[in-house]
């Protein structure tokens, strides 16, 4: 499909890889991975032809598509969202725009025994079974189908593009990507704007997906679940191996152990024959000897171990006095933008050492309550912050809270103070800014580069309240990880706001939800969270295909934690109640088979007619039981 053979590209004399080669085929799902400026991204722009090649080939079969989901886009004002997204079917739209033209031909002439007219029905027949063979019946529904899995509503459909954010603009070129009929998908960081749902739908997607697929991402679960093999660069060579990330990681873990011992058995062996070449090279008996391990030795091929690019920042948050506790308190809270109701009536309380995450859809609420809660915006309501409350807040677009006009130096410098501007320079060693590097200036830097720099400048003055807003948006995976053990060892108040359920993982105790103006919350960590949204979901479906026309509620889920330990128990059991209904069904099917084949010998067997009764009224035993325990678990859901 795609061959990429000695591949080399260099910047400023020193290169980002060098002569790697590796091929992609059919089914391919791979994770690309490395640290922030290995060159991913510059590898996908070399794969897409976005970028002329230093040195290698990229050789592809003929008439191979390829899509790209690129970082930067920009589209054309005044369309709707679903004309964008129709976008994707240019061969159908250009048919569309030939039967048109035709059928205002046939409607308006009257000619009809014309060879004209005539070649306007051939024309007319053939157009229209083209546009059947291509998919012009389907592709609205396709189109559709596509937006809401992404997270759109209907009535986002007619809106036009440029009323929505960056995030959202980016869902609507994923949405045509993912509509084309590529060959090869280049994915660059495709859940940084999704919310969990979306990156749910999106993992399901690309699973099924034909062709190959090639992913720049820093969310290990999203490969762990999407992806068949991990190319990583590292330190300008690539590794590659059929697996998703984490075993991947566990694999060159122990090939790295095996080059290891091979190497230190091999270096034994060099010692031993170096010995022996001192002691017999001064006798003229042996050295004959001398020279043939000479020999040996110079044409041993020494065995080399991977190297890894370990240098990772390291991060501690301070921690300032003991607020009062309750942290923040805020009641009856409204916020719209211009005719924009974002939030309603809110009440929420956040209490001292609480550590609580906020998810739900781009556009909910959610970063609008974080920047209310640090007094960045104005709202109606009540939001009242507790007794020495200090907060740290890190936003999602650090981009515009960075000087782009200051060097990382005097970013860091300026927000000291006099106890702690003399540790300025260490501290941005400890984030990978060394040496010339923090003379950069700041609008030069990487995304994930600002990301570090603000992470940096957090450290200058301590609070006992943290405010995080998608903190992890291009930090690499390993940076994510320290970020994730720092918040794991904050001895304060933390708020969370990300999509990212890996890093969430064992850093929340308590979830609130974004959605429709409102906020819903759930007493447990992020994987309790998906569980219960999920169970909320089927319900809805079940509720939609009972009647479609009333409203679905979703309960609120218990708050109870020996509830939710005795619905994890009726889960359970229910189902196991189904695996043996299921099993007694499959029984009585083949014997009621057995019985239309071959009547006389099947009820000649000893026992039969007791045997099958029994299993009927076991069938019947189980479906009670079954009835019985989805009423225990809808009582308790409600």
């Amino acid at each position: 499909m795609l061959n990429v053979h000695n591949l080399s590209v260099s910047f400023g004399g020193e290169y980002l890889f060098e002569e790697i080669s590796f091929r992609l085929n059919a089914g391919d799902r791979v994770g690309l991975i490395g640290k922030n400026g290995a060159g991913k991204s510059t590898l996908l722009k070399l794969l897409s032809k976005d970028m002329p090649l230093d040195s290698g080939t990229i050789a592809t079969e003929k008439n191979l598509k390829i899509g790209f989901l690129r970082q930067d886009i920009d589209f054309k004002q005044g369309r709707t969202v679903l004309e964008e997204a129709y976008h994707a079917f240019e061969e159908i739209k250009a048919l569309e725009r030939k039967l048109e033209h035709v059928n205002q031909q046939l409607a308006e002439r009257t000619d009809y025994e014309s060879e004209e007219y005539h070649q306007l029905m051939v024309d007319l027949n053939d157009f229209t079974h083209h546009y059947e063979i291509i998919g012009g019946y389907n592709y609205q529904g396709e189109t559709e189908k596509i937006l809401l899995g992404l997270g759109f509503k209907r009535e986002d459909f007619e809106k036009k593009t440029e009323t929505f954010s960056g995030g959202w603009r980016m869902r609507i070129e994923l949405a045509k990507l993912l509509l084309q009929t590529n060959d090869v998908l280049l994915l660059d960081e495709p859940t940084n704007h999704l919310d969990i749902e979306s990156i749910i739908w999106l993992e399901q997607f690309l699973t099924n997906y034909a062709g190959a697929v090639v992913i720049v991402s820093h969310d290990k679960m999203f490969l762990d679940n999407v992806t068949n093999r991990t190319i990583e660069i590292s330190l300008g060579r690539i590794y590659d191996y059929g697996k998703p990330y984490t075993e991947f990681l566990k694999l060159r873990g122990e090939i790295k152990e095996q080059q290891l011992n091979a190497q230190k058995n091999q270096e034994k062996e060099i010692q031993q024959a170096e010995r022996l070449i001192e002691k017999f090279r001064a006798k003229s008996t042996k050295a004959s000897m001398a020279q043939s391990l000479i020999k040996k030795l110079d044409k041993m091929e020494r065995i080399e171990v991977d190297q890894d690019d370990n240098a990772v920042m390291n991060l501690r948050f301070p921690i300032s006095i003991t607020p009062g506790k309750v942290v923040a308190e805020i009641e009856d809270l409204s916020k719209n933008y211009g005719d924009n109701l974002v939030l309603n009536a809110i009440d929420l309380l956040i209490e001292r050492d609480s550590k609580t995450a906020f998810v739900g859809q781009n556009g909910q609420g959610k970063s609008t309550l974080a920047k209310i809660m640090v007094g960045e915006i104005g709202y109606e309501g009540k939001c009242k912050l507790g007794h020495n409350v200090q907060i740290g807040y890190f936003a999602q677009n650090q981009a515009e809270y960075l000087d782009g006009r200051k060097t990382v130096l005097d970013t860091m410098i300026d927000a000291a103070n006099e106890s702690n501007r003399s540790k300025v320079r260490d501290i941005l060693g400890s984030f990978l800014f060394r040496g010339e590097e923090v003379d950069k200036y700041v609008k030069v830097l990487s995304g994930g580069e600002r990301n570090r720099l603000a992470l940096a400048k957090m450290l200058l003055q301590p609070f006992n309240v943290l405010v995080m807003d998608e903190p992890t948006n291009h930090l690499d995976i390993q940076s994510k990880n320290v970020l994730k053990k720092a918040l794991q060892n904050f001895e304060g108040t933390l708020i969370l706001v990300s999509h990212d359920r890996d890093f969430l993982q064992g850093l929340t105790n308590k979830v609130y939800e974004f959605r429709d103006r409102k906020i819903k919350e759930y007493l447990g960590d992020i994987d309790f969270y998906l569980e219960q949204r999920k169970v909320a979901d089927f319900r809805a479906i079940e509720k939609e295909k009972g009647n479609a026309s009333k409203k679905v509620k979703v309960d609120k889920p218990t708050n109870s934690f020996q509830d939710q330990k005795k619905l994890k128990a009726l889960k359970n059991k229910l189902s196991s109640v189904e695996s043996k209904i299921a099993r007694l069904e499959k029984e009585l099917k083949t014997i009621d088979q057995e019985l239309l084949l071959n009547y006389d010998a099947t009820i000649a067997k000893p026992g039969f007619f007791d045997k099958y009764e029994g299993k009927k009224q076991d069938l019947e035993k189980f479906m009670e039981q079954w009835t019985e325990i989805t009423i225990d678990m809808e009582n308790l859901e409600g």
